[in-house]
């Protein structure tokens, strides 16, 4: 050898002696391949089938070739959730709207999102009721004085009233009788003076009553 350094591809000759050394040399310029990737949890790397867990910047050598990879890692997470509605719910994750419960799951970047559900079916439960000048109604709370229908909703029941308001009214009557006297209002017989009444449904009959001994 003639301890010569050589940078360019060629033929290269050295007389040693009376032999003669060819050099047939091939030089390839160092180059260097940059990339750059993200991933969850882990990444495999194609160039050299390493996996990688950790963000950071790699290197693999082939040749004359330096392959370069600057790696982000991001951890995966889980954020869960719970949710009710009635008949049918959409997740703003998403944008899907579900009408079954159960537990379902929305992937974004390294972030899974889990949805527990519960549906609930919509009813209804209706109720009559009569009343004098006013009802309230035990399953809101609230009096009423008008005659209608009204509602209630408590989750996703729906409460219907269908109320009917009638004035209280007065009747008032007098009578005279002679030992005794038989009201037929309500049936009853009265043998002393007074005033009586008797309430049927809304209306309060009155009576005045006057007794005068038989002789």
């Amino acid at each position: 050898m003639n301890g010569q350094t050589y940078t360019q591809s060629g033929v290269y000759s050295f007389v040693n002696g009376c032999g003669t050394d060819v050099l047939t040399l091939t030089i390839t310029p160092s180059s260097t391949v940059p990339s750059s990737a993200s991933a969850c949890g882990s990444y495999t790397w194609a160039v050299n089938g390493q996996t990688y867990t950790q963000s950071g910047t790699y290197s693999s050598v082939s040749g004359c070739v330096t392959s370069v990879l600057t790696l982000t890692i991001t951890p995966n997470s889980t954020v869960p959730t719970t949710a009710s509605a009635c008949d049918s719910y959409t997740w703003a994750v998403n944008g899907q709207t579900y009408t079954q419960s159960g537990t379902y799951s929305s992937v974004s970047g390294c972030v899974t999102n889990v949805l527990t559900l519960t549906i609930t079916p919509s009813s209804t439960v209706p109720a009559t009721a009569s009343a004098c000048n006013s009802y309230t109604w035990a399953v809101n709370g609230q009096t009423y004085t008008q005659s209608g229908t009204y509602s209630s909703v408590s989750g996703c029941v729906t409460n219907v009233l269908t109320l009917t308001i009638t004035p209280s009214s007065t009747v008032p009557s007098t009578a005279s009788a002679c030992g005794s006297y038989t009201w037929a209002v309500n049936g009853q017989t009265y043998t002393q003076s007074g005033t009586y009444s008797s309430v049927s449904g809304c209306v309060t009959s009155v009576l005045t009553l006057t007794i005068t001994p038989n002789s």
